[in-house]
């Protein structure tokens, strides 16, 4: 406790109005997060399903170019550069993460191999690409869930322990200020009864 003055008692009431702004805030905060964590998992889920029917149909159209091409043809027809991925950044509520990937894809070799080996190469490409898209938005949702768990754990803390807290030191403060209003008050007629005695 910092004191049992009128001083204290304001600055008490001062310090216990902004913990309680801090939890309208942090509850706000809350709210905003869990909207954009429910956005994501729409999206989630409409990524996962066309990366995994991409990836499902890549694996077939390369088991098929095995059979006719061979595995030589397939790692000749493979790029000599790596894919590079790029992500577009955004941020909500503090927190950075990854809104959408771009992927820049090395050029395709000329190949000499049969039409499944062509396409088996293209949808391959597209499988990687909704592969990073989908990876990013699992990054987001990740990194928005950890923040939104840190908020909560906040936001406990300020309600159950900074203000009750807070709150007890008001009350202990005022039940004093109170003693020595009604000590004063005593005083003061004792005071004025002992001076209309003498008079």
């Amino acid at each position: 406790m910092s004191g049992t003055g009128r001083a204290a008692r304001v600055r008490l009431e001062r310090r216990l109005e902004t913990a309680r702004h801090g939890a309208r805030l942090l509850d706000r905060k809350q709210r905003i997060l869990m909207d954009q964590i429910e956005r994501l998992h729409l999206h989630m889920d409409q990524t996962r399903a066309e990366w995994e029917d991409l990836a499902g149909e890549a694996a077939v159209w390369l088991r098929r170019s095995a059979a006719l091409d061979g595995s030589a043809r397939i790692a000749a027809a493979a790029p000599l550069a790596d894919a590079t991925v790029f992500f577009r950044w955004g941020n909500a509520m503090g927190v950075t993460y990854p809104e959408d990937a771009q992927c820049a894809l090395p050029a395709l070799l000329a190949q000499s191999g049969s039409s499944a080996l062509s396409y088996a190469a293209s949808v391959h490409r597209s499988a990687l690409v909704a592969g990073a898209r989908h990876a990013s938005i699992q990054r987001a949702e990740l990194l928005l869930a950890a923040e939104l768990l840190a908020t909560r754990t906040r936001q406990r803390a300020v309600e159950s322990r900074w203000i009750p807290k807070l709150e007890d030191e008001l009350a202990n403060i005022r039940r004093q200020l109170d003693a020595q209003e009604l000590e004063e008050s005593l005083r003061l007629r004792w005071a004025a009864d002992r001076k209309s005695g003498d008079g």
